[in-house]
């Protein structure tokens, strides 16, 4: 769900991304996983982890996040920020979703992570160095 709220601090992302991951589907894996992000429009988008017993089926919290933002702004839609958050583990958005991200976000993005216990903040070109594009010849 969208709001007109500007949270570019990383703290406030985080905690909006932890109050995502409490809406999780997680029978399979019990990882409670919520995303925040702020699109260009300065507009917040939220998204938790959905598992299925297929587990090929299942939406990671960062897909579902932008796939919402996408849904409300349309193809022009951007990231300015984003946050994750998994209660009880620490880990970055995984390679499906880096690779995700970078469709929709430049290179210096910083994504809010939790690691050693704080809030890591890095640019996707640091987490994604060499994504994948596909360009036409």
């Amino acid at each position: 769900m969208a709001t007109g709220e500007n949270m570019l601090d990383a703290e406030a992302l985080m905690k909006a991304a932890s109050a995502a991951a409490g809406q999780a589907y997680a029978p399979y894996s019990r990882a409670m996983v919520g995303c925040a992000l702020i699109s260009g429009s300065g507009n917040l988008y939220r998204g938790c982890n959905v598992e299925n017993a297929s587990f090929g089926l299942t939406i990671c919290a960062e897909r579902n996040a932008i796939f919402a933002g996408v849904a409300a702004e349309g193809a022009g839609f951007r990231i300015a920020r984003l946050a994750v958050i998994a209660r009880g583990l620490e880990f970055p958005p995984c390679g499906a979703c880096r690779q995700v991200i970078a469709e929709f976000a430049d290179a210096d993005v910083l994504v809010c992570f939790m690691s050693g216990g704080r809030i890591e903040t890095m640019m996707l070109r640091e987490l994604l160095p060499a994504g994948f594009k596909f360009e036409l010849i």
